[in-house]
């Protein structure tokens, strides 16, 4: 170790911060963004990127032994910030979709930019309350902690970039083995195969949730080809409309429902913690904030924001000021949430953000996007800033250092997130094209781009409503609320889950009850946002995945293993690098494509 530490720049110097930023900010944050844009183009979610940046970060600090975990957790948080940022590309082609010219370049990154650096200093004002106080779980955060800890040990390390690398590879030769046109039989067989909606991105994202979050959705997808037949009977969809073009509408009612019910219970659970919270201990110095700066970090980047919004893109005021208000408001919220379950549901804080605005006068659908991807970014990089201080509390490691970092990975995420799209739908016109408009176009199978298909389903059903879609909003809204609260009722009551603990037959109801019945109403709503074989692929992702896992548990776990986070299972790694692998072939097709039409 002596040795090796040699080869590297000593721990907190110049050279240690530039080996550990030009990581983050070249390899990985490009490679996590990348990632990110494709499965929100493609699926209309994405997944965290901390867990693969922090694997890989670890390879790079692991000369540093046991201290080489803040190292790591700084590449990490650096990466991630480009990530989740990239992921907002999705915005600039909801844009498109709206029939907004395509935006210019520099007015969009600054925008998004502005949006993220008020985002991050937000959700560091409420640290010191979620984190340190109110001492919220964070289940990814200890989950990305732990990580950082084990990978002190060389063999596990090996062993996690092995399936990373195998699931990267295996996701790199799907994606182009359906991507490339190949003459013959072999090629129609690829064609057909790829036309069923399958990819390894929609695979890997399946293996990663499980099947108690990809059955539900290929439930609520089967019962819409099952209703397809009578919607278009009853004119609620055209003659050739697939079901998605208005399940959505009841899908993004289940979600306002189900959030309605949980933002309840959060308020309430918030209250009670807040009643508890610990009395302030003398913080040591890695803790340390300047509250003063934070405060002015905060009012620049509002003034920023308001500036850009009604000086550049001649936003009214007020829905600026309001949407800015809000981001106070959904960030402790979303906070909270993340805090207890996991779950950031930054859809639900954009959607809710619209409806007011659509109380009180939104009209113009742009108008809604602009104003509520305030709170799209906000609580997304804001929510991710949470997560890893929390991971930083457990691991000592320093909040100023990691702020910095994550603000340069602010940056480069507005960047690239501009960039992606414009790349994306240069290579692929595809997605330029609204689909909630145009729902036969060929190819539309690989391009679901359920987030986009949200957003401005969402904006123009409450800026030009009409009976039927508002009639489908209630009904998803009741199924949403109904659904929630029994759920809660039913499986927090402490004789049924004792009796699901205790009896093979509690736990085989409780699944069967968790992946049909009384599904989550945001597993369930995927299901409606895209084509019924995305989702089947999504949710045989999970079965597999949990089989896989059950088969697993039976077997003796070697000593090493012991203790290893679930985001470190043998799955949940292959599914990331599925993700990757595809994202990449993904990127490379559309840029041979593009030097072949240029050339």
């Amino acid at each position: 170790m002596a040795e090796r530490r040699r080869f590297l720049p000593p721990i907190g110097t110049a050279g240690y911060h530039v080996l550990l930023g030009a990581v983050a900010i070249f390899i990985l944050g490009p490679l996590g963004g990348i990632t990110s844009a494709y499965m929100n183009f493609s699926l209309g979610f994405f997944v965290g990127g901390q867990v693969l940046a922090g694997i890989l970060g670890s390879v790079v600090t692991y000369g540093y032994g046991p201290e080489g975990k803040h190292g790591a957790n700084y590449i990490q948080t650096m990466a991630a910030s480009v990530a989740g940022l990239s992921g907002m590309a999705v915005l600039i082609q909801a844009m498109t979709w709206l029939g907004l010219p395509e935006p210019p370049v520099l007015q969009m990154i600054l925008y998004f930019m502005c949006i993220g650096m008020f985002g991050v200093g937000v959700g560091m004002l409420y640290t010191p309350i979620l984190v340190d106080r109110m001492r919220l779980s964070f289940p990814s955060g200890f989950a990305v902690a732990n990580i950082l800890r084990a990978l002190t040990d060389i063999r596990l390390l090996k062993e996690s970039v092995a399936k990373l690398g195998g699931g990267t590879l295996g996701g790199l030769l799907s994606g182009l083995a359906v991507s490339i046109p190949v003459s013959g039989v072999p090629g129609q067989w690829l064609a057909r195969f790829s036309a069923t909606g399958y990819s390894a991105s929609t695979f890997g994202a399946g293996m990663i949730v499980g099947a108690r979050i990809g059955v539900p959705a290929i439930v609520m997808g089967a019962i819409g080809v099952w209703l397809t037949p009578w919607l278009r009977a009853n004119h609620w969809i055209g003659p050739h409309d697939p079901f998605r073009k208005i399940a959505f509408i009841v899908a993004l009612g289940m979600i306002m429902g189900a959030a309605a019910v949980d933002m309840s219970v959060l308020a309430v659970q918030a209250l009670r913690q807040l009643g508890q919270m610990r009395a302030a201990e003398p913080a040591e110095d890695w803790k340390r904030t300047d509250r003063g700066f934070l405060w002015l970090w905060v009012l620049f980047w509002a003034g920023a924001i308001a500036a850009m919004g009604v000086g550049v893109l001649h936003l009214p005021p007020l829905f600026v000021a309001i949407a800015i208000c809000l981001v106070f408001v959904f960030l402790m919220v979303n906070g909270i949430s993340l805090g207890i379950s996991d779950s950031n549901p930054i859809s639900s804080a954009f959607v809710l953000t619209v409806f007011i605005l659509a109380t009180i006068g939104l009209k113009d659908p742009v108008t809604g996007l602009l104003c509520a991807s305030i709170l799209l970014i906000s609580t997304s990089v804001g929510g991710d800033m949470q997560q890893d201080r929390s991971t930083g509390w457990r691991l000592g490691t320093n909040r100023r250092i990691q702020f910095r970092y994550q603000v340069i990975g602010i940056a480069m995420g507005a960047v690239m997130s501009v960039g992606l799209a414009r790349l994306f739908m240069k290579a692929y016109p595809i997605l330029k094209i609204n689909q909630i408009a145009h729902p036969e176009m060929p190819g539309a199978e690989k391009w679901q781009s359920a987030m986009t298909y949200k957003l401005v389903g969402a904006l123009d059903s409450f800026t030009h409503p009409n009976p039927r879609v508002m009639t489908a909003l209630a009904l998803g809204i009741a199924l949403g609320l109904a659904t929630e609260v029994l759920r809660k009722v039913i499986r927090h009551h402490p004789r049924y889950v004792a009796w699901v603990k205790g009896s093979r037959g509690g736990y085989t109801t409780d699944l069967i009850l968790d992946c049909s019945i009384l599904s989550s109403p945001y597993a369930s709503s995927f299901g409606g946002f895209v084509e019924f074989g995305t989702s089947a692929w999504f949710g045989f992702g999970g079965v597999f995945a949990s089989l896989f896992q059950t088969w697993q548990a039976s077997r003796p776990k070697p000593a090493e293993h012991e203790g290893v986070p679930e985001d470190m299972s043998t799955m949940s790694l292959v599914g990331g690098g599925l993700i990757a692998g595809d994202s990449l072939a993904a990127l490379g097709v559309g840029l041979f494509g593009l030097v072949t039409t240029l050339t």
